[in-house]
């Protein structure tokens, strides 16, 4: 389904973004791994090349600006393009308003929304001279449903639904098409942070995650699927819209 596109998934060391880079991999493309553990990182870019395929690890903090216009850089130029940007990396604090402490308001939405930002700033224009490309922003069920002691990361998903939807009329000419994929609760190692964070037992938080209609949460790949669809041409009238791929939760 990709066969000679090149992408790009920050956070693509672990969790749905690992997954990600595997099935993009499988599916033809060229992937580039941002991530800033360079370990599990360059574990899935020798598990890409094990398989005979290309995968390379750029160590990216995806806050600053400058790595990752030079991540941008050396991906089109290892690879000669860029059309799929899977803009994956994220993170978690679970807190009220009232208990959140500025610093850890400021990380969630450097993260969560201003990565998302810079990667697009700089993957935009290459993709237009790709000729068209595919952003997905990682958003969240909590994005269209706000849930408890989850204020910062409510309010930086529901930012990214927003700038989801005006990156997608601002570049709906240069055939770039730009969606946001809204998991529900999935098997990753962030989730298992959130019990820490709540300080509950991983066993009741995870307990509790599985009340939706399909009585579990997902897995990384299945989330890694949904993206699959959205990054190729299976999807090519999508644009500016929210998949949800929750179990039925918000139902």
């Amino acid at each position: 389904m990709l066969a000679g596109k090149v992408a790009l998934i920050t956070g693509g060391a672990s969790g749905i973004g690992r997954a990600a880079a595997l099935l993009f991999a499988r599916e033809g493309a060229a992937v580039a791994i941002l991530d800033v553990k360079a370990k599990e990182g360059e574990a899935v870019a020798k598990e890409i090349a094990a398989a005979g395929h290309r995968g390379l690890l750029i160590s990216c903090d995806v806050t600053r600006a400058a790595e990752c216009r030079a991540a941008v850089e050396r991906t089109v130029r290892e690879f000669d393009g860029l059309h799929i940007l899977f803009n994956n990396a994220g993170i978690i604090r679970r807190a009220t308003v009232v208990d959140l402490s500025e610093d850890d308001w400021e990380r969630v939405m450097d993260v969560n929304v201003k990565a998302t930002f810079l990667l697009a700033k700089f993957t935009v224009p290459e993709m237009a001279r790709c000729g068209g490309g595919s952003i997905i922003n990682m958003g969240s069920g909590w994005a269209l449903k706000a849930g408890p002691r989850a204020a910062a990361y409510c309010a930086s998903k529901g930012a990214v639904v927003q700038l989801t939807r005006a990156m997608a009329i601002d570049q709906g000419p240069q055939k770039i098409r730009v969606n946001c994929l809204c998991p529900g609760d999935t098997d990753t190692e962030m989730l298992r942070e959130e019990a820490r964070q709540l300080g509950e037992s991983e066993s009741d938080f995870l307990a509790d995650a599985v009340a939706r209609p399909l009585r579990r949460i997902a897995t990384p790949e299945e989330i890694a699927r949904a993206a699959l669809y959205l990054a190729s041409d299976a999807s090519a009238f999508v644009t500016g819209t929210t998949l949800v791929v929750d179990g039925g939760g918000l139902a």
